[in-house]
């Protein structure tokens, strides 16, 4: 018998909002990705290049992200902050290319965050509408 009070499955077809803000969270992550291996690596090196490996959590959401899971999501609304308080520092005070680079490592979190969070509201907004299974 199924669970009432769960949440109903994703429609096979999402909504516009849902794919607008899955390609918002998505695109936004791997610019992210890309930004901080540039960065790190070629862009604005600092010391042995060992902060290139800051990217590695970044791959872990994405599956999760390309296949709706919501929890992925809320996990990932709350994991970005880290990388735009690091934005945040750097960009105030680093100088030159680095500066710029963390500032737009700030608009990208900025983005993902936003597209998790009315990802995560337009569903649960949505699963509300959805009457009950008998």
């Amino acid at each position: 018998m199924p669970d009432a009070t769960a949440l109903p499955a994703e429609p096979a077809t999402p909504d516009g909002v849902v794919r607008l803000t899955r390609a918002m969270a998505v695109g936004s992550l791997l610019a992210m990705i890309v930004l901080g291996l540039a960065w790190e690596l070629w862009l604005a090196p600092t010391g042995n290049r060992t902060l290139a490996l800051k990217v590695l959590p970044l791959a872990i959401p994405i599956a999760g992200l390309l296949k709706h899971r919501m929890y992925t999501y809320r996990w990932v609304s709350l994991l970005v902050w880290l990388y735009f308080t690091e934005g945040v520092v750097r960009a105030t005070s680093d100088s030159g290319l680095s500066a710029v680079l963390a500032a737009i490592q700030v608009v990208l979190c900025l983005v993902l965050f936003t597209a998790c969070a009315l990802h995560v509201r337009w569903r649960f907004r949505r699963a509300a509408q959805v009457p009950p299974a008998a």
